[in-house]
């Protein structure tokens, strides 16, 4: 009988990958990226910071030069290997990232005349134009439909849906009014792979609608027309316009089209699951369950745990949602996050460019014709490695790109405290480390302070797959043993289990995970001495947290300094 295969199309910020997955074992037997080609690494700026948009046509494009690319490698990796064993195709992408579309559902920014204009794009989830507007959704929300806030962590962010679409309507209403509709890239691309982009056709994912979008199935699904009007009556309008068809993971789109088949040489008809954002298909990648929080660690975090939807579950303020089956069918999904961690890290390098560090191998510090040379990620890390908790009398803020939990208030700057005329690029990089790990302790806290219980932790992405400093700093930092993902690639794997199990290759999630998923060895544990010393500086941390993050705190710092060098001080001693 032949091996079946299924593809997991996986859309970030700078690329999209395609991974050819075993159905049987998760063995990854092929996979291809292809580099978005507009704007600056795929991603449109301006001199507004805060704007960030890609283009539709590389969503497109991505698809079928990667999927070719992907199947092309399987025929040399794997003998005997044919495009007609792929049964399924499943997708995920970044979120909330919504694009205007016309009356047949295609991107407006394929007309000639929206080709260029950034609003008419697709709005990047970091795209954080609509901070007023997010605000005064957040406003009108808690007097009007308090219920829209408690589902989605209190506070409606710059990120989401509708804080871009008002945005949209306010600085270019030539798009929005030329717009029949806005779809996030998650739903865009499998509707456009099963040719049900019309509206009439259009299917929305739970895990986008839920997250990003205020849909609940118990109000009816999106906010209602009375409460988008008071924003704005064409919003109102607009509400009408959004498909009434949302669902989870568990079921197809649509089968792929004669014309994708085609482009690719896929078979015609293989069914296209719903699509997700990355983390939670990444979790599902991770083998999420009951008790298990999964960090996907890359520029950003972000943390997804799950709660069966058969037990009562608290709103939780902070988190960005509580949606019923937007990462497993019959689960709560939590989703949770950092906006800057690996991004924190190269800011230092790269904008800072400290100094290399003194070494046996690299004495000098300078490169051969005696100029100053700035130090690598993995030199600041391996110098970070010899501190000690706590040694460096220095204590960050992970707040470098505003803070998504459980804040959620995108103005916060980061902040590093107590460096003296002695502290070194590599006491910093660690400090830094060090601030991210009690963000995500924060969260985990968060969870917990609520009912979510945390007794696991498993991490993906680049950073836990490559630098094992920052997942001990995880460990020593939140007290709790740090497991990693078996794959590289658990946003594209997690899209993979998903198109296994709409091809009915597997009979639920439990059963495709527990065959396609896995941890490696390798299980980082807390050591004893340094997460006391680390419980230490964290309630430091939160008292810089609650006195810059919030409205309520009424403390003072004074001691903040003083306790930084006395912890300093215990540990060189």
């Amino acid at each position: 009988m032949a091996t079946l295969y299924t593809i997991g199309l996986d859309y970030g910020t700078n690329s999209v990958r395609a991974l050819i997955v075993n159905v049987a074992n998760g063995a990854e037997v092929a996979g291809a990226v292809w580099n978005y080609t507009h704007g600056t690494q795929g991603v449109i700026l301006s001199r507004d910071p805060n704007l960030a948009r890609q283009h539709p046509a590389d969503y497109v494009k991505g698809a079928e030069i990667t999927i070719k690319q992907a199947l092309a490698a399987a025929k040399k990796s794997v003998r005997g290997f044919n495009a007609g064993q792929v049964i399924g195709i499943g997708v995920d992408t970044t979120g909330s990232t919504p694009l205007p579309v016309d009356k047949n559902g295609q991107p407006i920014a394929f007309q000639k005349k929206f080709a260029n204009h950034p609003a008419a794009m697709a709005w990047l989830w970091k795209d954080h134009t609509g901070v007023a507007e997010a605000a005064e959704i957040t406003a009108i929300a808690k007097k009007m439909r308090p219920q829209f806030l408690a589902k989605c962590g209190g506070t409606y962010s710059s990120e989401w849906f509708w804080s871009k679409i008002l945005r949209c309507l306010r600085v270019a209403p030539e798009v929005f009014n030329a717009a029949h509709a806005w779809v996030e890239l998650a739903d865009y691309v499998p509707a456009a792979l099963t040719g049900m982009e019309h509206p009439k056709k259009f299917i929305a994912g739970v895990c986008a609608a839920g997250h990003k979008a205020m849909w609940n199935a118990k109000w009816g699904g999106y906010p209602d027309a009375q409460f988008l009007s008071k924003l704005n009556p064409k919003l109102g309008k607009l509400r009408a316009r959004l498909t009434p068809r949302v669902h989870s993971i568990d079921r197809a789109v649509g089968g792929l089209t004669a014309a994708w088949a085609k482009k690719t040489g896929l078979p015609v008809g293989i069914p296209v699951a719903v699509g997700a954002f990355d983390a939670h298909l990444g979790a599902v990648g991770s083998g999420v369950a009951p008790g298990t929080l999964v960090k996907i660690i890359g520029t950003s975090t972000c943390d997804i745990a799950i709660s069966p939807n058969t037990k009562k579950l608290a709103d939780v303020p902070g988190l960005c949602g509580i949606v019923d089956g937007s990462v497993l069918p019959g689960h709560f999904g939590l989703e949770a996050g950092q906006s800057a961690v690996g991004d924190i890290f190269n800011w230092f390098v790269n904008y800072i460019q400290p100094g290399a560090p003194t070494t046996a191998s690299a004495s000098s510090g300078t490169s051969r014709d005696g100029a100053r040379r700035s130090a690598t990620h993995e030199e600041l890390t391996e110098a970070a490695a010899k501190l000690k908790p706590g040694e460096s009398g220095l204590l960050a803020l992970d707040w470098n790109n505003g803070n998504r939990t459980i804040l959620v208030d995108q103005r916060l700057t980061g902040l590093l405290l107590g460096q003296t005329l002695y502290t070194t690029p590599a006491e910093i990089y660690r400090a830094l480390i060090e601030a991210t790990a009690f963000g995500a302790l924060t969260i985990i806290n968060r969870f917990e302070e609520y009912g979510v219980k945390i007794s696991s932790v498993v991490n993906c992405g680049g950073i836990a797959e490559k630098n094992p400093v920052v997942m001990q700093i995880y460990a020593d930092v939140t007290g709790r043993p740090m497991k990693v993902s078996r794959s590289a690639q658990t946003c594209a794997l997690g899209s993979a289990v998903a198109a296994a199990v709409v091809a009915g290759a597997h009979k639920d999630y439990a059963t495709a995970q527990k065959r396609m998923t896995g941890l490696k060895p390798k299980v980082f544990k807390p050591d004893v001495k340094a997460h006391a010393t680390y419980k230490q500086l964290y309630r430091l941390y939160r008292k810089l947290h609650d006195a810059f993050g919030t409205k309520i705190w009424k403390g003072n710092l004074f001691d903040v300094m003083k306790e930084l060098i006395e912890i300093r001080g215990v540990v060189r001693h």
